[in-house]
């Protein structure tokens, strides 16, 4: 019986030909302009007998192993004698002098597999192959023709698939285990949690059917493992071959990997890997991606392959200190080395930006992989802001002007002068105004950061300079240019431009106000998508400014949790900013009598670090404190976060009270169970700043139909305040007070955004003289 092995012919010759190493940072995340208008220029001077972009495939034995390869060639010429010519187009922005016919020995694997595919299928005995460059913006030509024979042909893609078959084999080998143990694995639990099979079966269902799926899940669900564990059956079933676990925080990634562990005990044979932001995993102390300056980077390519082969051999969950051994062992760079794992991977474990954001997402990833690919999206509702994020950019005035006095004789010099010009005269015509908003971009500034960022990248490439300072403000003002070039490509109806001027500096950015079409179109492609999280509410929200259609699946599982583990008081006082001076001594008072009266540590929220600041001081003030108080700082390093909640101890020998922000990095993600929290209060509604971004939007969603107060303020808001409180009760044992505390949440648009296992909610007024306070429930 037959193995096959089906693979494309770029990924074939990408893996047999590696060699080089990374020149430079910025080359792997792309070029200036995008390749496909390089082809596209070439293509239209083709004749009505040349085709372009043709689809081939084919087989070709080894060993025991059938390879059947396929692929999309760019160019089929034909001769007006009858003659065939395969054409590989190249773009680049090196310097085409510097290319020289055996420099990139993997675009002629490229473009020999197509030439043998091609000769095979039609019995042509003999054919030309011409590589041809594209210099990138000038679209200057440089081509290397040869003319080569069917047998010639068949052996060149022999040696590429003789250096691949190990890991063909090593591939074919796992797969039959992982698709055995996904089909025997059991739930790792003796039972579910109320809600958890609904769950876990709504994510099934939807990677079966290829449907995109919005869950609200409430704390307790369970959500990882309740996600992870249909994606693996669906791989056992045949649905799937890989999926990616989507998070914002690093504390989520580290929940998905313990659920990994937890079903490779229980008998999951899957390869997952994590990946780390290059910044943090870099080995040196100065990230810079030259072969002069690390040892990582020179000669990467010649090590990769058996990294790789060593890594997928020995291990299956190639966390970040897994990358980091092997990546030390192989003298690989260990971001680069990461991402090669995790195309080979069944499970990855990342951050949004990987699927989402044009910049940085997978780029090597065959369309026919992505059908066979499931996301899951976790703390979902994190990604409409990082949506808008990732399809926003902005330039400032000042990098240019640095960059001009540090390469004042050069053409980069001239470039940034030439857009530091432009931020001049736009501050000069905007007059005494702070800021501009328009409904369209500057298309005067787009040539000039255009030819920027070629002078830019034609510098960084060539290089050799020892001012590190210098090339790293150059490099992050090139990713800025090519940034902000490709948002303008993207400008529509959903964007604003505006711009905020100083007396020194101009900040223009291109924003985008609506990420929804956007999402949509990096998630096109994917077998399935599963939006979720604990405060997914209202879904029909989230599910619009997600990406989402009517047709998609949506659930919302009700609490695992019993009504008496969890007491919800309301104080309804006016956090508003203009009543915060009279309302912080009640709120403190508040803070006292819930310490006199409940058991455990407190954590209280507030919607900003001054006006926690102001409530401290009026709790300090009334005496005594009743507990160890401790206080979130902004810019807190990771040690000191750690130190902070490792305060929060059972039965220590004094209580902890905790001030934090809403929105922060201690309301979402953080799990102080059984006795280490007993009481939350969250002051406010959460609601994001007056700003010009926000009244921005809000004006946006009025003008398209949709309330703009609801979709810019409120339901980001209360998202806010629903991850705050969710940070008491996280397991069955928990028990606790809440205590919300703005008279708002009396108000039907607030109160009914509130879930379910928070009402009633008993409604508290001021302490009488006697200590007493009044009570009702709503």
């Amino acid at each position: 019986m037959e193995t096959r092995v089906k693979i494309s012919v770029r990924a074939l010759a990408e893996y047999a030909y590696r060699g080089g190493s990374i020149e430079s940072g910025f080359r792997a995340a792309t070029t200036l302009l995008d390749g496909t208008r390089a082809h596209q220029q070439l293509q239209k001077d083709y004749t009505e007998r040349d085709r372009k972009e043709v689809h081939l495939e084919g087989r070709l034995a080894y060993e025991e192993l059938v390879f059947e390869l396929e692929g999309r060639c760019d160019g089929l010429l034909i001769g007006e004698d009858g003659s065939v010519t395969i054409e590989e187009i190249k773009s680049t922005a090196a310097e085409l002098a510097d290319i020289g016919e055996a420099s990139h020995p993997v675009h002629w694997g490229q473009a020999m597999c197509y030439a043998y595919l091609y000769a095979a299928n039609e019995g042509v005995p003999a054919l030309s192959i011409r590589l041809t460059y594209v210099h990138v913006p000038s679209y200057a030509l440089k081509r290397f023709t040869r003319r080569m024979e069917l047998p010639e042909l068949e052996l060149a893609v022999r040696e590429l698939v003789r250096a691949y078959a190990p890991f063909a084999r090593l591939q074919l080998r796992h797969v039959a285990e992982r698709d055995r143990s996904c089909r025997a694995l059991a739930f790792p639990y003796d039972a579910y949690r109320p809600g958890q099979r609904k769950l876990a079966g709504a994510v099934y269902k939807s990677a079966v059917d290829g449907k995109r799926l919005f869950a609200r899940a409430p704390t307790g669900t369970g959500k990882t493992i309740s996600t992870i564990f249909p994606a693996a059956k669906a791989i056992g079933e045949g649905a799937l071959d890989r999926f990616y676990y989507l998070t914002a925080r690093t504390i989520t990634r580290t929940a998905a990997e313990e659920a990994l562990a937890l079903l490779e005990a229980k008998g999951l044979h899957l390869r997952s890997a994590t990946l780390t932001a290059k910044e943090k995993i870099c080995f040196q102390a100065e990230m810079r991606c030259q072969k002069e300056f690390c040892e990582y980077a020179d000669g990467y390519y010649d090590r990769i392959n058996e990294a790789l082969l060593d890594a997928l051999t020995h291990e299956t969950r190639l966390t970040r200190t897994v990358i980091e051994t092997y990546a030390r062992k192989h003298r690989v760079c260990p971001f680069e080395f990461s991402l090669d794992a995790a195309y080979a991977a069944d499970a990855v474990v990342c951050d949004y930006n990987y699927v989402f954001d044009p910049r940085v997402s997978f780029k090597r990833m065959p369309e026919e992989t992505k059908r066979r690919t499931a996301l899951l999206v976790d703390e979902a509702h994190n990604l409409v802001d990082r949506g808008r994020e990732m399809f926003s950019a902005e330039l400032t005035k000042s990098p240019f002007l640095q960059l001009r006095r540090l390469w004042k004789t050069e053409n980069v010099g001239d470039a940034a002068k030439a857009v530091n010009d432009f931020f001049v005269g736009f501050r000069k015509a905007a007059g005494a105004e702070r800021s501009v908003v328009t409904n369209f971009y500057p298309e005067e500034l787009i040539p000039l950061v255009a030819r920027f960022g070629e002078e830019a990248e034609r510098t960084l490439l060539g290089s050799r300079a020892s001012d590190g300072e210098a090339l790293a403000l150059l490099l992050e003002t090139y990713f800025a240019a090519l940034s902000f070039l490709r948002i303008a490509e993207r400008y529509d109806e959903a964007y604003v431009t505006y711009a905020e001027l100083g007396k020194t500096d101009v900040r223009l950015k291109l924003f985008c106000l609506d990420p929804s079409s956007a999402l949509r179109g990096m998630g096109k492609g994917y077998r399935s998508q599963a939006f979720f999280s604990a405060t997914l509410s209202p879904i029909s929200y989230y599910r619009e400014m997600l990406g989402g259609e009517a047709e998609d699946y949506h659930v919302a599982v009700p609490s695992p949790f019993s009504k008496e583990q969890l007491e919800v008081q309301l104080l309804p006082v006016s956090t508003r900013y203009r009543d915060r001076a009279s309302t912080k001594a009640p709120i403190a008072d508040a803070l006292r009598r819930l310490l006199e009266k409940r058991q455990g540590n407190a954590l209280a929220f507030f919607p900003s670090y001054d006006y926690m600041n102001e409530v401290l001081a009026a709790y300090l003030e009334t005496g005594t404190p009743e507990a160890h108080v401790i206080v979130q700082r902004n810019g807190m390093s990771e040690e000191e976060r750690e130190a902070f909640l490792a305060a929060f101890q059972p039965g220590g020998a004094r209580r902890v009270l905790a001030f934090a922000v809403m929105g922060g990095i201690f309301s979402e993600g953080v799990d102080l169970t059984l006795d280490r929290l007993g009481v939350v209060v969250v002051v406010g509604v959460g609601l994001p700043q007056v700003g010009l971004e926000r009244e921005v939007m809000k004006a946006y969603f009025d003008r398209t139909g949709r309330n703009g107060f609801d979709f810019a303020y409120l339901y980001p808001g209360m998202t806010k305040v629903l991850q705050a409180g969710g940070r008491l009760i996280r397991t069955e044992e928990d028990r606790g007070t809440l205590l919300l505390v703005d008279d708002r949440f009396l108000q039907p648009q607030y109160h009914r955004l509130l879930p379910e296992e928070w009402k009633p909610c008993a409604v508290i007024g001021h302490a009488s003289r006697e200590g007493r306070s009044s009570r009702a429930y709503l």
